[in-house]
């Protein structure tokens, strides 16, 4: 692949040669039957390397083939056809290979952006334990898992009041176990009883792992914290809501969620990087059912993008 990669002078040394082999022979398919076979073992390199990286592709991108004329006309006419129909056969993989290689480029630099910003997110939202010193006397800084820690309902116990708010949530009993647990959870949540709702979220999410509404529980859970003042506690629910299935129902309202939560805690370059990530991964949905909640939350930072 190289040879048609670097300048023109490999390729003018190969049209030379071949030039003088057909003016010194009186048999030029003889001379060129070795390089038929190199460029056609090329084409079908480039023809391989472009169905990997378009699949389904249909063959547009290479120029019709030139044949050699058939017709037994003169020598010279022969000869002229065939250097003709290496150039232009030349000339169709070095401006495949360029393409090729410019959007493998592109794509690869687009996935790494994206990698960094996640990277960059979720550093922000990994709880971090009390420093711990190991015996050489060098201070360490453990990370815990990326997985949320429900908290748990307060330790003085909940007045007669609150326990009479709750009792007056009821459980709806269908034939969907999850979502019924999953609608007790919002139910909570939307009567502001908060602790309770992240209890019941938490359990639910637990459970049923590969539920239809688990994208809606993690989501819901991260604003049952957030709504009560947690921010810190909420950006690690919206965080895995979003990695894991970014095309779920709620991913992109997680997303946007985690910015609102990083605001909240004073991280401005990580709410730029979520919002940013918000607007290119969701343009429409940034335009259309969140457009509101996108631009209030931008209007709360200043970005550089």
């Amino acid at each position: 692949m190289t040879l048609f990669n670097s300048s023109a002078k490999p390729r003018a040394v190969l049209i030379g040669a071949l030039a003088g082999l057909l003016v010194t022979t009186g048999t030029p398919a003889v001379a060129q039957d070795g390089d038929e076979a190199r460029i056609r073992k090329l084409e079908a390199e480039v023809r391989a390397l472009q169905r990997r990286v378009f699949p389904g592709g249909d063959g547009r991108y290479f120029e019709p083939e030139i044949s050699s004329s058939q017709s037994g006309g003169a020598t010279n006419a022969a000869q002229t056809t065939a250097v003709t129909d290496i150039l232009a056969r030349l000339d169709a993989l070095e401006s495949s290979i360029q393409t090729l290689t410019g959007q493998v480029e592109q794509v690869t630099n687009t996935q790494r952006g994206f990698e960094a910003r996640l990277s960059a997110l979720e550093s922000a939202t990994v709880p971090r334990t009390a420093s711990n010193t190991s015996g050489s006397g060098t201070t360490t800084q453990p990370r815990t898992t990326t997985t949320p820690t429900p908290t748990p309902a307060q330790s003085s116990g909940p007045s007669a009041e609150r326990l009479a708010a709750v009792r007056a949530i009821t459980k709806p009993q269908t034939d969907d176990a999850g979502d019924d647990d999953y609608s007790y959870g919002f139910r909570l949540w939307e009567a502001e009883l908060y602790p309770e709702a992240q209890q019941a979220l938490a359990a639910f999410v637990e459970q049923y792992p590969n539920h239809w509404r688990t994208t809606y529980g993690r989501n819901l859970l991260g604003r049952a914290y957030l709504d009560n003042g947690q921010a810190r506690e909420a950006a690690p629910w919206f965080l895995q809501n979003y990695q894991a299935d970014n095309d779920a129902a709620r991913a992109p309202d997680s997303l946007l969620y985690l910015a609102e939560a990083m605001i909240e805690l004073g991280d401005t370059d990580r709410a730029c990087i979520a919002l940013a990530e918000f607007g290119e991964t969701y343009p429409a949905i940034a335009a259309g059912r969140l457009s509101d909640q996108y631009e209030a939350n931008r209007r709360k930072v200043s970005c550089s993008n």
